[in-house]
């Protein structure tokens, strides 16, 4: 399907803007109806600049660096009920949300990594992981027309459908989140929790508070990173089957052709 000056045509379920077009309207953009400046949009802005703080800060600054860095990350939540309940969701705003949150974590992972060097080939993969499997899983969803990357069919994957339910979705990446953060203050805090709170010594006891909430947050990290193998998975057997059908058809377009006498 086209308008009139072949701006958009049909592909599936959704249009499909030519990047000319979609240039010019981003250019000529009014104020009332500006993208860029969505109420989401502005809270993703503000995560990136919180974000930018945190890395400022990592090296010799723990309170600032994790205070910056868990208010990006609680915004987090705070960028999609604004888009939900002002009806300014937007693609621009779904990929910075995500983009943002890859760069922060993985910022932090690479610092993790010169923190416990004897465990950078760890932090390496679950850097890979991580951008790998949300690339593929947001190009998957873009190729089959979804309207987002957060709406999962449960016959496509019951899984990632569970997983992308708001509260689920809060709470297995704010935990996953804590324990990186766990990690990094485990570096900075080295007084046990019996001589901080003046507890009997224990088992416990002798381990700092951080590295308790590292312990706490560990299940939920590892939990995260299976529904990323499984989310990397099912967005590559979506992607090879829209091959499968695009070649199926392209077969039956030249088997249509005329043959010549």
């Amino acid at each position: 399907m086209s308008n009139a000056n072949g701006a958009v045509r049909r592909r599936g379920s959704i249009d499909i803007v030519d990047a000319r077009v979609a240039v010019d309207l981003a250019t000529a953009q009014t104020y009332k109806e500006n993208v860029f400046l969505f109420v989401p949009n502005l809270i993703g802005y503000a995560r990136i600049i919180l974000a930018g703080v945190a890395l400022h800060f990592m090296s010799y600054h723990p309170k600032y660096c994790t205070l910056a860095y868990c208010i990006s990350c609680l915004l987090d939540a705070a960028d999609g009920h604004a888009a939900r309940m002002l009806g300014q969701s937007s693609k621009f705003g779904a990929v910075l949300d995500m983009v943002t949150d890859r760069c922060t974590t993985s910022s932090l992972l690479c610092y993790l990594s010169s923190a416990y060097p004897s465990y950078t080939m760890a932090f390496q993969l679950l850097i890979t992981l991580d951008f790998s499997s949300h690339y593929m899983h947001m190009y998957s969803s873009l190729v089959t027309g979804s309207r987002s990357h957060k709406s999962i069919d449960t016959k496509v994957s019951w899984v990632l459908s569970l997983y992308y339910d708001p509260k689920t979705l809060f709470t297995i990446c704010a935990g996953n989140e804590l324990f990186f953060v766990a990690l990094y203050l485990t570096k900075w805090v080295h007084t046990p929790l019996w001589q901080s709170f003046d507890l009997p010594v224990s088992y416990l006891t002798a381990f700092t508070w951080a590295e308790l909430l590292a312990a706490v947050c560990f299940p939920v990290c590892a939990l995260k990173n299976v529904i990323n193998l499984v989310q990397l998975w099912k967005a590559s057997k979506v992607l090879v089957g829209v091959d499968l059908a695009e070649r199926a058809k392209a077969r039956e377009a030249e088997g249509a052709k005329p043959k010549d006498s």
